[in-house]
């Protein structure tokens, strides 16, 4: 893998991450109270900091082969949940994601909580709703970071690739004081999900002993066919999905009349 794919992958893919939780910050901010969603996002980043500096430096002591089957089955799981969302939401039969309703959703849910503090967090539902969502968010993009950076022998790029995401997102959010409602952000989930299972494919089956041929090269092939499949699949589903509609409609139509 060249250093600029490694850094584009950790880059789209924390992207994602940071503007999800960027929604829930600014929910929490604006509807209840932000000094108490500023405290939940530094106990949270501060938690992840402990929690990686605990656990990363394990992850380079176990076997470059089971450490890889195990890295590729988990990166399947991410990356076939995501296309699976995205394929859905392609072909009509989901709803696109959108950033404004989720952020709507989540200012309705806050403005109904109790509200009440708890020592110096003066709005507690504020400071637990940003701990949980930049906790949880923090975690995929840690495991986005060590994963690719261990398996490629190159952490600091996978690092750089992370901190620019998460920075650029967050001055972002700062400067319009609202979600990130125009980031192409269903267009990014497939094509990072396209990415995660390609190399969930790859390196699991490198991690079974299994080699490659053309080894890295491989995946100028295989992350082409992962997007193949995926737009195949919408292509169809969304055949089916407008037979389906257009009938029902047209007798709700009927109905009218």
């Amino acid at each position: 893998m060249t250093t600029f794919v490694l850094f584009a992958t950790v880059f789209l893919a924390c992207a994602v991450e940071a503007v999800e939780a960027l929604t829930i910050v600014l929910a929490a901010g604006t509807s209840r109270h932000w000094g108490s969603a500023l405290q939940g996002t530094l106990a949270a980043l501060l938690v992840l900091a402990v929690t990686v500096a605990a656990l990363g430096p394990a992850i380079g002591h176990l076997p470059l082969g089971p450490l890889r089957l195990l890295v590729g089955a988990l990166l399947l799981v991410f990356g076939l949940q995501w296309l699976r969302k995205a394929v859905l939401r392609g072909s009509g039969h989901k709803a696109l994601h959108d950033e404004s309703a989720a952020y709507a959703h989540q200012v309705d849910a806050a403005a109904a909580a109790a509200t009440g503090g708890r020592g110096r967090v003066k709005d507690w539902y504020a400071f637990t709703l940003s701990f949980k969502g930049v906790f949880l968010e923090g975690l995929e993009v840690a495991f986005i970071v060590v994963t690719f950076g261990d398996n490629q022998h190159d952490i600091p790029v996978a690092v750089l690739g992370a901190l620019v995401a998460v920075a650029a997102v967050t001055l972002a959010g700062v400067a319009v004081r609202a979600p990130l409602a125009k980031v192409p952000e269903n267009t990014m989930k497939f094509v990072v999900g396209t990415m995660l299972t390609a190399f969930g494919v790859f390196w699991a089956t490198e991690g079974t002993g299994a080699r490659w041929p053309g080894s890295d090269a491989a995946l100028l092939v295989l992350v082409p066919a992962v997007a193949a499949l995926a737009l195949g699949c919408t292509a169809v589903l969304r055949h089916t999905h407008a037979v389906t509609v257009a009938p029902a409609a047209a007798r709700s139509e009927g109905s009218l009349t």
